[in-house]
């Protein structure tokens, strides 16, 4: 069977740099970081961490977007998730009357699903009664639901799921849009992820966890993949959404062409549920395929954004096994790589989709986004291009994106120059 080559036609996105595809990309390439104190959670009283990549009130107002009632009915990350899916469809100029609603699908997840939405529940019933929750609870905190209610909006009757795999979430959501469309079933896709988990159950937990930094009296150099003196992850909530089309369906109605998709990996750890395998080679694997599927080498690849979340042992394990995969092209410069995440801090289960974004928008316009705050570089990562502090100009036909979640989830996609 030939397989159908598959092309991204719409981006959309909501961070906490704003709403807006191009206000993430802004934000990254011009090395700005998006981390602050936090604000929405009113009283910290009690909590460590009190920084995160936050999505502040002033920036996004539900009822801009939602009438009122319907937004009392959506969770934060739902909220995100059809706000970033309408953007990335109207960028994509796409209609219903260009394609059957059967072959139209949705596959967006996240993570952790309505966090907000099951700490303000439980509260209701703890102090009310065991019944005095809102009637849409469920619907508000599933995770399939940012899927759910995008197809309903758009009137897309084909795939439609969520995959979760913690911080491959998105990643896995693209990459199996990517093979729905390229062996037929769908001519079309709506695929990323949605996340808001910045709330007392989300940030309590993660810093029990210890898994933040606690960096508060300098928010926005928190977030240091790679360097020497990182002490953990900052949290950030939005969603990044992409429509990926059969590259014959998008030329038929005159698309705008951002770049193709072209390979696909994923592999698991099986070693640990919240630490990735020490010397890498399961996340290796997982690049290795996504190479053979796109029918490339590792000399092919002009650009790596890395998982890259600012933690020791992960930044280790990632860098080893990109060395590992890539070889000599790592010391001699020729490779470009960087974690936007020291900007965007990590957006969890959207993070694969905003990248991917990054990534697609870095082959557009020739440069690489930086690794911020990388100041002192720990001796123990590979010796890699980190791109450190500032963007570089490079020609970027090929690149890549890492995406690896708790559970030892790995999801690896390559996205190409289209031509």
């Amino acid at each position: 069977m030939t397989k159908r080559r598959v092309v991204i036609t719409g981006i959309g996105a909501i961070t906490p740099y704003g709403v807006g595809a191009s206000k993430l990309w802004n934000g990254v390439v011009n090395g700005q970081s998006a981390i602050s104190k936090i604000e929405n959670m009113g009283d910290m009283t009690g909590h460590s961490v009190l920084i995160a990549g936050e999505i502040k009130e002033s920036t996004f107002n539900p009822v801009d977007y939602f009438e009122p009632k319907e937004a009392r009915r959506l969770d934060k990350y739902l909220q995100y998730a059809i706000v970033a899916a309408k953007e990335a469809v109207e960028d994509s100029g796409i209609k219903n009357s260009d394609i059957d609603p059967f072959r139209f699908g949705v596959i967006v997840g996240s993570a952790a699903g309505g966090f907000n939405t099951i700490q303000k529940s439980y509260y209701d019933m703890m102090t009310k009664g065991p019944t005095k929750c809102s009637p849409f609870t469920i619907p508000m905190l599933i995770t399939d639901m940012g899927a759910g209610k995008i197809s309903i909006e758009l009137g897309a009757k084909g795939v439609n799921k969520a995959v979760v795999s913690a911080c491959a979430t998105s990643a896995h959501c693209i990459g199996d849009a990517f093979r729905s469309i390229q062996y037929g079933d769908a001519d079309a896709v709506v695929t990323g992820g949605s996340e808001a988990v910045i709330c007392t159950i989300g940030l309590g937990s993660f810093t029990a966890a210890k898994t933040l930094s606690k960096r508060n009296d300098e928010p926005t150099k928190a977030s240091r993949p790679y360097d020497k003196d990182r002490d953990g992850f900052v949290m950030s909530e939005g969603a990044g959404i992409l429509v990926l089309e059969e590259l014959e369906h998008a030329k038929k109605r005159g698309a705008k062409i951002y770049a193709e998709v072209i390979g696909y990996g994923q592999t698991g750890d099986a070693y640990d549920v919240v630490a990735p395998c020490p010397d890498g080679s399961s996340a290796a694997k997982a690049m290795e395929i996504a190479l053979k599927d796109a029918g490339i080498s590792s000399d092919d690849v002009d650009y790596i954004n890395t998982h890259g979340t600012s933690t020791h042992l992960g930044d280790i394990a990632e860098s080893m096994a990109i060395s590992k995969v890539f070889g000599d092209k790592t010391v001699n410069k020729k490779l470009h790589v960087s974690s936007t995440k020291s900007a965007t801090g990590h957006l969890l289960g959207a993070s694969g989709a905003a990248e991917s974004i990054i990534c697609i928008n870095a082959i557009n316009n020739s440069i690489v986004p930086p690794s911020i705050n990388l100041e002192n570089q720990d001796e123990e990562v590979a010796n890699l291009n980190y791109v450190a502090n500032k963007a570089e100009k490079a020609t970027v036909n090929i690149a890549l994106t890492n995406s690896f979640g708790f559970g030892g989830h790995n999801a690896v996609l390559i996205f190409k120059k289209y031509e």
